[in-house]
């Protein structure tokens, strides 16, 4: 105290979970942010009919997803419906130039 004035006054600790959770908020985001452009990706390539490139997108877009679940970003069961999701679009574009091939 200098005068009866303090010299450095403390943050509340709800100013401090408020600091807190705005530099997560802001992580996360940035984290989302990725998924939703791996997808975007994935999506323009499926629209080309681009088999080597959506494995390519579906490879990086399914590696991100995991990497949102492993930082806590991402719940379990919405990483896993995603990627079920984008793998089944995948597969039932590309089935008949599977099929066309094997015969």
């Amino acid at each position: 105290m200098f005068g009866g004035i303090p010299l450095a006054t403390k943050k509340s600790s709800a100013e401090k979970r408020h600091a807190q959770s705005e530099v997560r908020r802001l992580h996360n985001k940035a984290v989302k942010s990725e998924c939703h452009t791996y997808a975007r990706k994935y999506m323009d390539a499926i629209q080309k009919k681009d088999q080597t490139l959506a494995g390519e997108a579906l490879k990086n877009y399914v590696s991100e997803l995991d990497n949102a679940y492993r930082k806590g970003v991402m719940n379990l069961q919405a990483m896993s419906r995603k990627k079920s999701r984008m793998m089944k679009l995948y597969n039932v574009t590309f089935a008949a130039t599977a099929q066309s091939a094997a015969k």
